[in-house]
């Protein structure tokens, strides 16, 4: 029932996942595996259909100049969240997870890096559920911060995908603030995903791991419809009406992804998380989203 009512378009994502960390909280989830593997499906379906929407000139723009700034980002990142799980006395492996889901994108990193560093079930757990609960917040939180202090669409999109951990929330912050702040907010997140390609590489060669590197195929897609939606039309004006379509079916996707990822927040969840990496994730959280704010806010960085 939660999965059609979040996909009939009745509601936003931000009160879907309201609804669902309620739900979260009164009852134990069923189908919990299933859910995991059908978001994480439909956060990359979703994303390819909004490509449809997108126009080439704005994507190749914001995507040239967010890859720097996500690269600026991420290394203060990482560097930061490490030093962090030491003072904090966070396992190694923990902090490296969920240093890495802060500056790069939340759960998707973390499953891409973990068995790069060997994680086990329990690490891989407390770092999942560490970031989703911040990630919730973060999707609810940004909008009102951003209109608070008169961010335009173009800046609080930039903010979205340099502060907020997985891809389903900056979509679903910038759909809420506005068809700008969507565009900006997807395009820069994603190219602050392909991060995950570099990073993999880089640690399994360090450590010498052989376990497989997961290639984010999903942008690549996102880049072809962006091209067909911005190319085709002038040669088939109907399939403008259909890239619509397409683009609207992404978003409905978006918030039934946002609810499954919310029903996966348990009580259960947030006991296992414990107190340590908590603090470590909210510190590096805050401080990541306060500083990316006021560089934007202050007009050292901008699109």
């Amino acid at each position: 029932m939660g999965i059609v009512v979040a996909a009939s378009g009745l509601i936003g994502p931000p009160f879907a996942l309201a609804l669902v960390l309620v739900f979260g909280m009164a009852v134990e989830h069923p189908f919990p595996g299933e859910s995991r593997a059908l978001s994480k499906f439909l956060l990359q379906a979703a994303v390819v259909c909004l490509g449809f929407g997108m126009n080439l000139g704005e994507v190749v723009r914001a995507g040239r100049s967010g890859f720097v700034y996500t690269a600026i980002g991420i290394s203060f990142a990482l560097t930061l969240g490490v030093v962090l799980g030491r003072v904090l006395n966070v396992g190694k492996t923990q902090s490296l997870l969920i240093s890495v889901g802060t500056a790069i994108c939340g759960g998707s990193a973390i499953a891409a890096m973990g068995p790069v560093l060997e994680a086990n079930e329990e690490e891989m757990a407390v770092s999942l559920g560490t970031v989703f609960v911040l990630n919730s917040i973060a999707l609810l939180l940004f909008p009102f911060i951003g209109w608070a202090m008169h961010l335009t669409q173009t800046q609080f999109g930039l903010w979205a995908a340099l502060a907020i951990h997985d891809t389903s929330s900056v979509v679903g912050a910038g759909a809420k603030y506005g068809t700008t702040a969507l565009a900006v907010g997807t395009t820069v997140k994603l190219a602050r995903a392909l991060w995950i390609v570099p990073l993999s590489v880089g640690t399994a060669a360090t450590r010498k791991s052989k376990a497989k590197v997961q290639w984010p195929w999903f942008i690549l897609w996102f880049c072809v419809a962006a091209v067909a939606a911005s190319y085709v039309p002038r040669w088939v004006p109907q399939s403008a009406a259909w890239f619509g379509a397409l683009n609207r079916l992404g978003r409905a996707g978006l918030t039934v992804v946002l609810f499954l990822i919310g029903s996966g927040i348990t009580r259960s969840t947030l006991r296992q998380v414990g107190i340590r990496p908590l603090v470590q994730g909210v510190t590096l959280w805050v401080v990541v989203a306060s500083v990316s704010l006021w560089a934007i806010h202050a007009g050292w960085i901008a699109l």
